[in-house]
């Protein structure tokens, strides 16, 4: 028999027909896989298949063969990745709204190559669960890969930073002046990505929407902050925080119907301490930035949810309401 003209590349060609064209749900025949390596310029026959197969399960390469019927089947069994491991991970891509729409489209594009056809559709199919609103910064992808670099060398950072105006334009904070800061960490928080840094001017730890951040230079001076940072606790930086909104933290008392119990569990944790109060209400105490989002969301809770304490928070409640009252008057 004489050689194709790609034979020397059998073996990769066997390796492409099996991730792309099997799965445990779809297998080829041996005259199918001798058809297709025909395709691609290989010449193959029964006895030297067989002993191809043996050497890619020998290089891990999980090769199973089952009979279905008067025929025999082969195709690639174990993959790195288990299709539902894929989906949670499509999943991830397209509801982040730090991604753009472009860039989702091409990750989960990558992440389709690593199983067969057939359950790429099964991919596809999960993409189309969103109508989120997705960042339109297209740089962000490589910002990251600058703050992780920052951060892993122990580097200082210069960037600018913006927001959006009426005109759907970005707008430049502090008329166009450069931000600088010391990098710590990033955390992903309603599905956006935050840098969390060190402001040697205001002796600070302060965070920022990663998908605002432009023209990110990462300098050779050594980032400070160390002192802050040892007894930084994301977790808790994190749990504090409403919408990522700043403000002065207090131990803040919440009294609840007992029915509030597993929304105050979802938010704050399962550690907190759920204190009786009577028969039906029950009394946390939680570390809250105190912000208008904060105030918001307890608004939104009810009459089932009230702020007992501190007073100054209470005090900033009935502030709260009297502005929105007289707002809407």
């Amino acid at each position: 028999m004489a050689k194709g003209t790609n034979q020397k590349l059998k073996q990769l060609y066997l390796v492409k027909i099996f991730t792309e064209e099997t799965d445990d749900q779809h297998g080829l025949t041996l005259p199918e896989i001798i058809s297709r390596l025909n395709a691609y310029g290989v010449n193959a026959d029964r006895k030297t298949l067989y002993q191809d197969f043996e050497e890619l399960r020998v290089f891990g390469f999980d090769i199973i063969g089952e009979q279905n019927g008067r025929s025999y089947y082969y195709y690639l069994g174990q993959r790195e990745f288990e299709l539902p491991e894929l989906k949670l991970l499509v999943d991830s891509v397209q509801s982040a709204k730090f991604i753009t729409d472009k860039k989702s489209k091409e990750l989960i594009k990558k992440l389709e190559n690593m199983v067969s056809k057939y359950q790429a559709k099964q991919l596809q199919r999960q993409v189309f669960i969103t109508g989120r609103v997705k960042t339109m910064n297209e740089s962000i992808y490589y910002n990251i890969d600058k703050l992780h670099d920052a951060i892993n060398t122990g580097r200082k950072i210069r960037f600018k930073y913006f927001q959006w105006n009426t005109k759907k334009e970005m707008e430049l904070r502090r008329d166009g002046e450069w931000y600088e800061t010391s990098p710590w960490g990033l955390m992903w928080d309603d599905e956006n990505y935050y840098l969390v840094a060190y402001d040697s001017a205001d002796d600070i730890i302060k965070h920022y929407r990663v998908d605002k951040m432009l023209k990110i230079v990462v300098s050779d001076e050594p980032r400070e902050g160390q002192k802050q940072f040892k007894a930084f606790n994301m977790p808790h930086y994190t749990r504090s925080l409403f919408g990522m909104f700043g403000g002065e933290e207090y131990h803040v008392t919440i009294e609840a119907d007992n029915s509030m119990a597993g929304i105050m569990i979802d938010r704050f944790g399962k550690d907190i301490f759920i204190v009786p109060v009577g028969t039906d209400r029950f009394k946390t105490t939680v570390d809250i930035a105190v912000s208008s989002q904060f105030l918001g969301w307890i608004i939104a809770l009810g009459d089932k949810v009230k702020i007992t304490g501190p007073d100054e928070v209470v005090e900033r409640m009935k502030e709260e309401i009297r502005r929105l009252s007289e707002q809407y008057l």
